[in-house]
């Protein structure tokens, strides 16, 4: 979250709302007009982005804002928290409005719906991990969320790992041939890791001795002996169909990493308010 990766971002975002600028803020205020408001949490929620996201929507927009009291990454709030305070230009508060709260509620959301899997697997020695399932242009933001609500990161794009999935195979012919070409392209010292559904193709990846194998939507039963079966010769992940009611019985079978997609795709966002304080001044 290094402001040199997020500030190109936060441009696009802000240059897609403005346009060619806040035609009612500006009409109805002047450049000299202040103001104050507070980010203010509806409901009990996982915080994320306050100080590094919101704060810094405004600190692009004008140097003059200023923002305080932000509620750290990770903390677990209440509803009527004061998640930050703003203060500063009346124009420039509105503009930076709508990008921070959207960001920030979508954050907040995954943040929220990952501890909610973290909490379910507590006790177990296994990863929360998200998947490449985020949003067009969010990714960065996305993945952070999750970290911040105790989860891990998965690939952040295709260029982080080896996953031959399913597809790879169907269009290769088999495992086996998959691996045999990524090894004789990919440097050794980029893992593999192989998706498979099946006790047969677990058995051909553990011939071929790749780093890790994924169990995709295998029931519980059929985990625990690919588990044994594989008995600690590659990480094993599991995928697929995993939600709050069955992650911890996935867990259970002893695989190392569990990789959910709907902590990104899926998490609602959170409802955060941006009240205006009833003294600050009016035009």
């Amino acid at each position: 979250m290094d402001t040199f990766l997020i500030d190109p971002i936060l441009h696009r975002f802000l240059r897609e709302d403005l346009e060619h600028g806040d035609i009612t803020s500006d009409a109805i205020f002047s450049q000299n007009d202040q103001a104050s408001a507070s980010f203010i949490a509806r409901h009990g929620m996982v915080a994320a982005g306050m100080a590094r996201v919101a704060s810094r929507v405004f600190a692009i927009l004008d140097s003059e804002v200023e923002c305080s009291g932000a509620v750290a990454d990770g903390m677990q709030v209440e509803e009527g928290t004061v998640l930050l305070r703003v203060s500063g230009p009346t124009r420039s508060m509105l503009r930076g409005e709508r990008v921070s709260l959207n960001l920030v509620q979508r954050l907040c959301g995954i943040a929220t719906r990952t501890r909610a899997f973290v909490d379910k697997v507590q006790g177990l020695r296994v990863a929360i991990t998200d998947t490449r399932k985020t949003t067009p242009g969010l990714r960065l933001l996305e993945k952070y969320a999750v970290r911040v609500g105790g989860g891990h990161n998965h690939r952040y794009s295709l260029s982080d790992g080896v996953l031959i999935k399913d597809n790879h195979i169907a269009a290769c012919g088999s495992i086996t041939e998959a691996v045999r070409r990524v090894r004789a392209q990919v440097p050794h010292t980029i893992n593999i890791e192989v998706e498979t559904t099946d006790l047969a193709q677990v058995e051909e990846c553990l011939g071929l001795r790749v780093g890790l194998i994924m169990l995709d939507n295998m029931p519980p039963e059929l985990m625990r002996t690919a588990v044994a079966r594989i008995d600690g010769q590659a990480l094993v992940e599991a995928s697929g169909g995993v939600n709050l009611d069955n992650v911890r019985a996935i867990a259970e079978t002893g695989v190392d990493i569990i990789s959910i997609g709907g902590l990104t795709h899926s998490a609602p966002a959170c409802d955060i308010a941006m009240d205006w304080d009833e003294d600050s001044s009016k035009p």
